[in-house]
């Protein structure tokens, strides 16, 4: 008779309150697992995505879970139950803030992954294509369909153009390379190319990048091309890439 006594008072947490808990953190979790995992090998790219796209529904039922658990919390004074009940819909507010972002980026972008500082004469790769493997995307740069978009969404894409000599850019392009974490796969510096490949921290995608230098004007120009291994949209990543590499470039 206590111990119902004690329910109906509070005392103890009710098993739905639990359960939007936990299902908040095992959406937590998912996240981070597909994307690490796939890094890993321990899955494919699609398997990640396929526990990332569970831990999103997850979370969404979470949240809608949470509400009504919030609204019966109240009503009800399951005092005990409060603090489950908001924890869990707050995680799962988080979760789907977070993924709706990269939604929403990957919305606001063009559906592309290839991106050069010279859409009509694109550098080229030479060593990188042995590493791509099979199953990349072609490296081939359709300046009639990629290049209106590219332009469109991303204008500052542009050659660097520079009083620094070849021998200076190509030092200083190196440097930036390996200051950005990129690793240099080839440098040439008779060609003026140089090759290096950019790993991303949670699916461990491979996204392939070259620097051509050549003289112009008493000086050089310098162009880069950044290209993703896998994906059909890059959510902007390539362009940011080379927006950081021309930054550091000019500001050394």
């Amino acid at each position: 008779m206590a111990e119902q006594m004690s329910a109906a008072q509070g005392g103890t947490k009710t098993w739905w309150s639990r359960a939007i808990l936990i299902g908040a953190v095992v959406a937590v979790v998912l996240l981070p697992l597909g994307a690490l995992g796939s890094r890993f090998g321990i899955w494919s790219f699609s398997g990640g995505f396929m526990l990332l796209a569970g831990g999103t529904v997850l979370a969404a039922i979470g949240l809608v879970a949470g509400i009504a658990g919030i609204i019966a919390a109240n009503r009800r004074g399951l005092s005990d139950d409060k603090p489950a009940v908001y924890l869990g819909t707050l995680i799962s507010v988080l979760i789907i803030g977070i993924m709706g972002l990269q939604f929403y980026t990957a919305s606001s972008v063009p559906p592309i992954h290839n991106i050069s500082t010279d859409p009509n004469d694109p550098p080229q790769f030479e060593r990188i294509v042995l590493l791509r493997g099979e199953d990349s995307n072609p490296l081939e740069y359709d300046a009639d369909k990629l290049g209106p978009m590219q332009q469109q969404a991303y204008p500052w894409v542009q050659p660097a153009a520079t009083e620094l000599g070849s021998d200076q850019s190509f030092d200083r392009a190196l440097q930036v390379l390996r200051e950005m974490g990129l690793d240099i796969v080839s440098s040439d510096r008779d060609s003026g190319i140089i090759e290096a490949t950019a790993t991303t921290f949670w699916f461990g995608f491979k996204d392939d990048v070259v620097v051509r230098i050549r003289p112009a004007n008493g000086g050089s120009v310098v162009d880069v091309r950044s290209v993703s291994r896998v994906g059909v949209s890059d959510l902007g990543a390539n362009a940011r890439r080379i927006g950081e590499f021309l930054q550091l470039f000019a500001a050394g």
